[in-house]
């Protein structure tokens, strides 16, 4: 072993004993250790004002405007369709389903949505108004902007 190495490696061994390694904070689990769990926020009250807000991109899925708890959405039933169906709209006078939800993966329009879109909280989720968890300095894309602004 050359001269410089052991030198090092003495220096390392010496810092061991002083080395106190800052504890690790996740900003999404804050400061719980690894191993322990962590007990999620309670759920305040979802925003229900059916006030539609603006998308930040072109193509981003809308946000929904009312509560969803309690929706039963599987393979039997979606509670979203009794509103949101293009037959039901004109009753309900809900924002109806996109057009792209009636097409498959072929391209193929069907009489009803599509599996592929049948679960609708996949994409769109409740507004609540929580402070965001990690900051974020997204600000949409500009030529998205402008043609709202058109609109």
């Amino acid at each position: 072993m050359k001269p410089g190495h052991a030198i090092v490696i003495l220096a390392l061994l010496a810092a061991l004993p002083n080395a106190r390694s800052a504890p690790f904070v996740d900003p999404l689990r804050g400061p719980v250790a690894i191993p322990d769990s962590t007990h999620p926020p309670r759920l305040g009250n979802a925003v229900n004002d059916d006030q539609r807000l603006k998308r930040n991109f072109s193509k981003q899925p809308p946000i929904v405007p009312h509560r969803t708890d309690g929706y039963q959405v599987d393979k039997n039933f979606n509670k979203c369709l009794d509103c949101h169906a293009r037959a039901k709209t004109a009753f309900s006078q809900a924002v109806p389903v996109s057009e792209t939800h009636y097409i498959d993966r072929n391209g193929k329009v069907l009489d009803r949505v599509s599996t592929r879109r049948y679960f609708c909280m996949q994409c769109h989720v409740a507004q609540d108004g929580v402070p965001p968890l990690v900051g974020n300095g997204f600000r949409g894309d500009p030529a998205d902007a402008a043609a709202e602004a058109q609109k």
